[in-house]
């Protein structure tokens, strides 16, 4: 089968023929027919973001396809079904502390290393393997749809941190870092999930306007001015009712005390999810007051990806038509544009695009 593949760090993906993938008990193997390009897949290939990688690899977390071959172990799934490969694989002998990695891009610790030694290879290819559980039914899409159900591999990350926070419909949500690619689908998870106002504080007045264009009077903007008590009492003054959760989802180049601001605008025995990225590229992390969060009860919750069945759930909330997949616009690249397909999406990374590889 053709593939792309990143045989050393800093060099273009090679497109070349190789092995099909086996099937083992546990797992399935499935027909790529679209998937996702992060837009800092290009700082992952080069090797600025340290990501932890096996090589040679053939890159691409998740992806939209069809069922090829199953295992003994599946009892729902059958040949031709629309899937949603779930790259975020887990160790089987663990349930409580399991390990992590990230199939076709990443992986957590010794143990993540030795899970992505056998589930290394991404959907960056004609085929893919992937472990049983991580293979969730979309039920009858076309061809052409398939496109625009890869926005779910985005989506599922803020997901993952909404439900961390246990934001119930009605609430009122501040998302930190609203502006950006997760940050706005961010906005569009929560609507979905019921949220009676989200505030999105930003520097970029052109996407906080959009954001009030796609979804209404629910978004609440805010300016930032970079003065952090000034931006904190500003957020508080845009929410209709005090603010229940806070989703931070800000990139590693953002300084701590804009997020530090913003997770501090949570009331009393409020909520705070943490899913950005401060501190991990060097310099100062998030610093929070003792007092604040003992005396108001504040629970802050860290939070990497999302829960096992969060996709399924995910996928529900689409096809009950609260979360639009529309939203997004899409860019596609064959498989022989692998390199292009990467380029566009460092290049047109903002809220609700998507560049997708279709092998």
């Amino acid at each position: 089968m053709k593939a792309a593949v990143l045989k050393s760090l800093g060099s273009p993906l090679v497109i070349e023929d190789v092995p099909e993938p086996t099937i083992g008990t546990g797992e399935v193997v499935v027909d790529v027919v679209a998937t996702r390009v992060l837009s800092y897949m290009n700082e992952v290939f080069d090797g600025t973001r340290n990501y932890a990688l096996e090589l040679p690899i053939i890159p691409g977390p998740g992806g939209i396809g069809r069922v090829r071959a199953i295992g003994p172990d599946a009892t729902k799934l059958s040949v031709g079904d629309w899937v949603f490969c779930d790259p975020t694989v887990r160790s089987r002998d663990d349930i409580v502390a399991p390990d992590i990695a990230l199939q076709g891009l990443t992986a957590a610790g010794p143990g993540g290393m030795r899970l992505q030694q056998h589930f290394r290879h991404g959907s960056f290819a004609e085929q893919m393997r992937v472990p049983t559980e991580n293979v969730k039914r979309l039920g009858a899409i076309t061809p052409e749809q398939a496109t625009r159900w890869c926005a779910l591999g985005t989506l599922l990350v803020p997901y993952g941190g909404f439900l961390a926070a246990n934001l119930q419909p009605g609430e009122t949500v501040l998302v930190s870092g609203a502006t950006g690619n997760f940050g706005s689908a961010a906005v569009s998870v929560a609507l979905a999930m019921g949220a009676a106002c989200v505030v999105t504080p930003g520097r970029n007045e052109t996407i906080l306007a959009d954001l009030v264009r796609r979804f209404g009077k629910r978004v609440q903007p805010v300016k930032l001015t970079g003065h952090e008590d000034d931006d904190r009492e500003a957020m508080k003054r845009a929410a209709p009712s005090p603010i229940d959760c806070v989703l931070d989802i800000m990139p590693p180049s953002v300084s701590p005390t804009v997020v530090r601001a913003a997770v501090m605008t949570v009331r009393p025995y409020g909520r705070v999810a943490l899913m950005g990225g401060v501190g991990m590229a060097g310099g100062a992390g998030l610093e929070l007051p003792y007092p604040w969060i003992m005396r108001n009860c504040i629970s802050i919750h860290g939070v990497w990806m999302y829960p096992p069945d969060a996709a399924s759930r995910l996928i529900a909330l689409v096809r009950a038509g609260l979360l639009k997949l529309e939203e997004y616009e899409a860019t596609a690249f064959d498989l022989d544009h692998a390199n292009e397909a990467v380029a566009h999406a460092a290049a047109n990374g903002g809220p609700f695009k998507l560049t997708v590889i279709r092998p």
